[in-house]
């Protein structure tokens, strides 16, 4: 039972004392049909938010299906594409080159199927021709083959002429060189010597010549190595041998002379060889130096050793028409007991596993090692010792050694 009170309405601006009535009304209704209401009225809520639960899933269903259906057409398309591509290789890989394989998408796998159309296709062509290359390579290659046959045989030949010109000429070489009986008849000099040409032909000078009292011995080292610096070598002992002969005894004339005749042959030979020149004049106990060349070596009679420089006394030879204003002597004391080397720089400039050099210091100690002993025991022990720094190495220059004792 539910009681309703309605207030009388009061008029709130009046300036008298509020006075109000209260007038009841009596309603009487039942709980069960307000229960009813409410419960009808959630039951119909819950009807509409299932049935809005239901659209969205159904929604949702349909929105996968559709991109489900979508990406599997996509993948078919792209798998299809790469199933005709591996099938194709296979047939490929069996030799079947007719093969050709058709992808409709003009996308990445379209464009490997049409580079592979592409390929087996040349694969074909070249398949095809093959036997038709193999047989245009084989004869050209037949005739390459005869035309290196042919090359190789006459480089035989060449090889052989030239050798047979190298050896001639290596022993015209060797029989020019002074004999051992022309240095042991000349009086008051111990001489020994020592030449080995890093080639079959070498382009080192030495010699001695005798006329009368004069003795002068030369040495000299021409640019190189070979036939070329072998045929200078000869020509230089040819004229010194003539100038020798012709009494000509002024070192400085001598060896302005000598310059001259080997330039003119060089100019009409046409080469761009010269060599470094030096001579030692021995005549009445005097001894005179003159040209340029490797430092020379004396070692004194008391073990002293001097070291001269030829920088100044010449120009290479070969090099200019007149060298006269260039050349110059120098007196140097020689008396009993002294001895003097000569050398070329494949001596100094011998190098030894580690590309060291033998040095002129190694060459002071070696003849000094030997101080007091003949010619002869000196040059063999400089050589001992030279081959010993060399060892296995080859050796890349001539090596020429004169060694002169005063008795």
């Amino acid at each position: 039972i539910v009681v309703l009170k309605r207030l009388k309405p009061t008029n709130l601006w009046s300036s008298g004392p509020i006075k109000s009535e209260t007038m009841s009304v009596g309603i009487v209704v039942p709980e069960r049909e307000i229960y009813a209401s409410l419960v009808a009225a959630q039951k119909s809520i819950s009807r509409a938010t299932n049935r809005i639960l239901l659209f969205q899933v159904a929604a949702i269903v349909v929105s996968l299906l559709i991109v489900f259906a979508a990406v599997l057409g996509i993948s078919k398309r792209i798998t299809a594409g790469l199933r005709a591509l591996a099938s194709a290789a296979q047939r490929l890989q069996s030799k079947d080159y007719s093969v050709r394989v058709r992808v409709p998408t003009r996308d990445e796998v379209g464009a490997v199927g049409v580079a592979f159309n592409r390929m087996a296709e040349q694969i074909s062509f070249h398949t095809e021709n093959l036997e038709q290359l193999v047989d245009e390579r084989t004869r050209e290659l037949g005739d390459a083959n005869q035309e290196i046959s042919a090359l190789n045989e006459k480089l035989r030949d060449e090889n052989v002429r030239l050798g047979a010109e190298l050896a001639v000429a290596r022993q015209i070489q060797m029989m020019v060189l002074p004999k051992p009986f022309e240095l042991e008849a000349i009086p008051g000099l111990e001489i020994a010597a020592y030449m080995r040409p890093a080639d079959e032909v070498g382009g080192d000078y030495y010699d001695v010549l005798q006329n009368g009292s004069r003795v002068k011995i030369g040495i000299g080292d021409v640019t190189g190595h070979g036939l070329e610096s072998g045929v200078l070598m000869l020509m230089v002992q040819s004229v010194a041998r003539a100038l020798q002969e012709a009494n000509e005894g002024d070192p400085h004339q001598f060896l302005v002379r000598l310059n001259r005749a080997i330039y003119k042959n060089i100019e009409r030979t046409n080469t761009d060889k010269h060599l470094s020149l030096a001579f030692l004049d021995f005549e009445d106990g005097r001894v005179t130096l003159s040209g340029q060349h490797e430092d020379i070596l004396v070692v004194r009679a008391d073990g002293d050793v001097e070291r001269i420089d030829t920088l100044d006394l010449g120009l290479p030879v070969g090099l200019e028409n007149d060298i006269s204003q260039f050349v110059d002597t120098r007196d140097i004391v020689f008396g009993s007991g002294d001895v003097i080397v000569l050398h070329t720089d494949g001596v100094t400039e011998a190098e030894d596993e580690d590309r060291r050099l033998f040095g002129f210091d190694r060459l002071c100690k070696s003849v000094q090692k030997r101080h007091g002993r003949s010619a002869e025991d000196i040059k063999t022990g400089i050589i001992e010792d030279l081959m010993a720094h060399i060892g296995i190495q080859k050796i890349h220059d001539d090596i020429t050694l004169v060694i002169i004792r005063h008795t």
